[in-house]
């Protein structure tokens, strides 16, 4: 890893913050004990559950560990679009018996609340999605020693990143699991993303910020072609989902490789915002019909995606995953961290002697 990163972890390798569960104390705790970078989600926990959670991380292992927090979002969602959208899925909160969520009830997601927190009681690292902390809250950040990291989706992105102080980027390319962390939701960009080895190169000519490169990535000869084309480490998300430490539904964890979900596409049917999933019955009934209204959407279908799991329907889950989904491995997650950094050792060997053979 580069300069702000090297002392984290002995591999360039992070686990990925997945919000929503699959983040747990659990699996952080066993990525980094394995020598890679774990990361709890705090984007959807109050305060206090973070506080409780970065608690028991630190109960686990004395290792390194990230934080991600979700920067609040503008509340410039269309309300008649919602009210229509909530109008459509009045079958789904019939058939799993599962009344519709208040869409306002996150407008508050106690951002302020869990930096005061962060800044009390420091953390390693904490990263950002949805946009760009002010200079002032990274500024804070480096003063109490904490590495800041911000996940973009693009160079113009990641020049915002490095004007307001960031130590380092996530880029996050179009193949990743879960939401695109774009900083600006605009519809008319819906699906244009830039694949990943693209956007490191680009990313690379525009910043001179260590690089974590994020998006389907699931063998360590894939972190070998992302480090070659100019990243410092790798993140992974599908990856650990499937891992026995992973707090991710254990329906969401067979989607991965049941041969019933064959591909991934981005929608909003589920959170208003674009994620990568695995094409269900919901989404595909749904997606064309969803407004961008993040996080509104998110908290309307919060009954219904709770309610089809517990029945074991996986159709009406929200089923993130990235392009690389198939090549899930379901070992613990410090067997897969050494089998990734064996796999990626070897890449490297290989590349060396092909160097050396012209």
């Amino acid at each position: 890893m580069s300069t702000a990163l090297t002392d984290l972890s002995p591999y360039p390798i992070v686990q990925a913050p997945m919000a929503g569960g699959a983040s747990c104390p659990a699996l952080a705790a066993a990525v980094s004990e394995a020598g890679g970078l774990g990361f709890l989600a705090a984007g959807y926990k109050t305060a206090d559950g973070m506080y409780q959670e970065i608690k028991q991380l630190r109960g686990l292992t004395d290792r390194p560990f990230g934080v991600n927090l979700f920067m609040p979002q503008p509340d410039c969602a269309d309300q008649s679009a919602v009210a229509v959208y909530a109008h459509q899925l009045a079958g789904e909160s019939a058939w799993y018996d599962a009344p519709l969520g208040d869409p306002d009830s996150g407008r508050d997601d106690g951002y302020e609340a869990k930096l005061a927190v962060l800044f009390d009681d420091p953390v390693p690292v904490v990263s950002f999605t949805f946009g760009c902390p002010t200079r002032d809250v990274l500024d804070a950040f480096s003063r109490v020693g904490t590495t800041t990291v911000v996940t973009v989706t693009s160079a113009e992105e990641a020049q915002t990143a490095q004007w307001s102080g960031a130590d380092a980027v996530c880029v996050q390319g179009i193949e990743a699991g879960g939401h695109q962390g774009t900083h600006r939701d605009d519809p008319e960009r819906d699906g244009s993303g830039v694949g990943l080895l693209a956007l490191i190169a680009q990313v690379r000519e525009t910043v001179q910020l260590p690089i974590i490169a994020a998006g389907g990535l699931m063998r360590g000869s894939q972190i070998a072609a992302v480090l070659a084309a100019g990243a410092d480490a790798a993140q992974l998300g599908t990856a650990f989902l499937v891992c026995p430490e992973s707090g991710a539904n254990p329906l969401h964890k067979q989607a991965m490789t049941n041969p019933l979900f064959v591909r991934t596409e981005l929608t909003r049917a589920f959170s208003g915002r674009p994620a990568r999933g695995l094409v269900n019955r919901f989404m595909r009934e749904h997606g064309r019909y969803a407004p961008a209204a993040y996080p509104q959407v998110h908290y309307l279908t919060g009954g219904i995606r709770k309610a089809a799991a517990k029945a074991g329907d996986a159709q009406a889950m929200s089923l993130w995953a990235g392009q690389g989904h198939r090549l899930s491995r379901g070992l613990p997650a410090g067997q897969l961290v050494e089998v990734l950094a064996a796999e990626l050792d070897t890449a490297r060997t290989a590349l060396t002697r092909r160097g050396d053979a012209r």
